[in-house]
């Protein structure tokens, strides 16, 4: 079964389904992007990278409130905070710092523009 995207007057995503397949369109309905305004969609597909080792398919799957952007043929999640930028390659968000690879969890601070250390006693 294929995923669709369902878009409003901005191409930002407002339900995403599962889909009849090309081959077996409903009848009248010659294309399932233009008669429902929505983009087909890949499950499997993750900055860019198929899971399953297939072909990427439009960059990410999307959720509700990703917008598709069509010069770039990507869905692109919201912008977690302003100082984050646009990976052109995976069309994900990234922070200005890259977060800490030693094992602990962080949780991100714009004001501060840094990764902070979630204290996971405290949290509890």
């Amino acid at each position: 079964m294929a995923h669709y995207a369902y878009l409003d007057e901005n191409n930002i995503v407002t339900q995403v389904i599962v889909g009849r397949d090309e081959d077996d369109l409903v009848e009248g309905v010659t294309d399932w992007e233009v008669y429902y305004n929505a983009k087909r969609c890949s499950y499997n597909t993750y900055g860019g990278q198929h899971s399953l080792g297939g072909t990427p398919f439009r960059k990410n799957y999307p959720g509700i409130g990703y917008s598709y952007d069509a010069d770039r043929d990507a869905f692109i999640p919201p912008q977690p905070y302003a100082s984050w930028v646009l990976d052109e390659d995976t069309c994900l968000w990234e922070a200005p710092v890259a977060y800490p690879e030693d094992g602990n969890m962080y949780q991100w601070n714009e004001e501060a523009g840094a990764w902070e250390e979630v204290d996971l006693a405290e949290a509890s």
